[in-house]
């Protein structure tokens, strides 16, 4: 039995304490968001945080996670209105999605410790593979998350495709710093 709490609020899971921490949320806690791409650690697609670090969930255990703070893409924001995420819609740095909730986490613990990552920051920081090709627009975005979260800018995303101009502020929500 491993317990550890799961987007602030503890859990027990009643599972092998070396299964893979990917599956524990995927299947007993049914949080999805958290995606399985390789297996090896090596996509990212996976990745969650773990007491703020940025950790890919198919290679840490639930034993290893006892005690710990986790926290997958649907605890993050409950509304998408993290600056990442914000920022990910307002320049258009996703495509098919599926990479794009372990960018996210990714990006938020980077910008936790740096709101003022480099271009160079960002590579190394989110070493994560897209099959669509986003990264100058991911580089973009997550600078552009780092200003919001620093005051220096709000984010409002243009309407997407097919939404008439009145409609757009309740389709993505403006930024604005608190």
């Amino acid at each position: 039995m491993s317990r550890l709490t799961v987007n602030e609020r503890p859990v027990e899971f009643r599972m092998d304490p070396q299964t893979p921490l990917l599956w524990a949320l995927r299947d007993a806690a049914n949080l999805t968001g958290t995606k399985y791409g390789c297996g090896n650690g090596d996509c990212g697609a996976c990745t969650v945080l773990v007491d703020g670090e940025a950790l890919r969930s198919c290679l840490i255990t639930l034993a290893e996670c006892e005690g710990r703070f986790v926290t997958t893409i649907e605890g993050l924001s409950h509304d998408r209105s993290h600056p990442v995420q914000q920022a990910m819609v307002a320049e258009q740095a996703i495509q098919c999605g599926f990479c794009t909730p372990g960018i996210v986490m990714a990006a938020a613990a980077l910008l936790a410790r740096n709101a003022s990552a480099s271009e160079d920051d960002i590579k190394a920081a989110v070493p994560n593979l897209c099959r669509c090709g986003v990264y100058p627009r991911l580089v973009r975005a997550v600078q552009r998350a780092g200003r919001v979260m620093l005051r220096e800018e709000t984010i409002s995303a243009a309407p997407a495709p097919g939404i008439a101009p009145e409609d757009a502020a309740g389709a993505v929500p403006a930024m604005r710093p608190r």
